[in-house]
């Protein structure tokens, strides 16, 4: 079974992470990752490229000589291709560019990314990833605790984060992205991911589990409500349980008290 050391913003090792073997542990498919990665570059292209046709080149209304007699060749348009700035044949014109790749083949090409980080300890997974403030130093520092240095940063968030996005956007070695997101032409231009465990438990539900990304997301936000309440519970039960010692303490100290009262002698004078 494939698995990661999951590290703190300290850079402390804490504990293996065992990852699931049917997103991280897969064999790398060279030939669909090609495919899907052109697929995805052809498809961003706009499409937008134009010429014009000698009918669309202004000017060339009156034919620039008399067909007989000056022993040149025969023209009609000074707006012909052969002249200069006349129109263009065959050249490009607008229109869609457009790679289809099966959902399945997608999804193999992304299992294999991330499984390939996994074989070259290319994949960083921390237990927090949180900043009170957006300040580009604080994760800078971030940074260099990981053995990331002199790397290409992905980092993929289960949620929005705004500082973590406001701190990272200056770095031009990291780029931020949420996890719904994912591709493969990210994964590959980059030389690590760091995600949280959130990320490796959304990844896992929606390509080893097969769930949609919003059904995922609503199972983590619903575990984190579960976890931040039974947190909640437990901090109020510490809390009475320390009131309950105090309140005891005092009331032995009360008693104590009392007892020695009713014990100490009393004074009596002698005649």
């Amino acid at each position: 079974m494939p698995s990661t050391t999951v590290y703190n913003m300290a850079g402390e090792a804490l504990e293996k992470l065992d990852l699931s073997e049917q997103v991280f542990g897969v064999t790398p498919n060279v030939a669909v990752l090609h495919q899907v990665v052109t697929a995805q570059l052809v498809n961003r292209r706009q499409g937008n490229a134009s010429t014009k046709t000698r009918s669309e080149v202004a000017g060339g209304g009156r034919k620039p000589y008399k067909q007989k007699g000056t022993g040149r060749a025969r023209q009609g348009s000074i707006r012909a291709p052969q002249f200069r700035h006349g129109g263009i044949v065959f050249g490009p014109r607008p229109h869609e560019y457009h790679h289809d790749v099966p959902k399945k083949m997608r999804r193999l090409a992304i299992k294999s990314a991330l499984s390939d980080k996994v074989a070259n300890e290319q994949l960083i997974v921390l237990r927090d990833l949180a900043l009170e403030s957006p300040r580009t130093k604080e994760m800078l520092e971030i940074l260099a605790n990981l053995p990331v240095s002199g790397k290409r940063i992905l980092m993929m968030l289960p949620k929005r984060d705004e500082n973590i996005v406001l701190s990272t956007r200056n770095i031009p070695s990291a780029k931020v992205q949420h996890v719904a997101s994912i591709n493969v032409v990210e994964l590959l231009k980059h030389d690590c991911v760091i995600m949280s465990e959130e990320t490796v438990r959304w990844i896992e539900m929606v390509f080893g589990e097969g769930l949609s990304a919003e059904a995922a997301s609503q199972k983590i936000a619903a575990q984190q409500d579960e976890e931040a309440t039974s947190t909640e519970q437990s901090e109020v039960v510490e809390e009475l349980a320390e009131v309950s010692v105090a309140e005891a303490t005092e009331d032995d100290i009360e008693n104590q008290e009392r007892e020695s009262e009713t014990e100490a002698p009393t004074d009596g004078g002698e005649e």
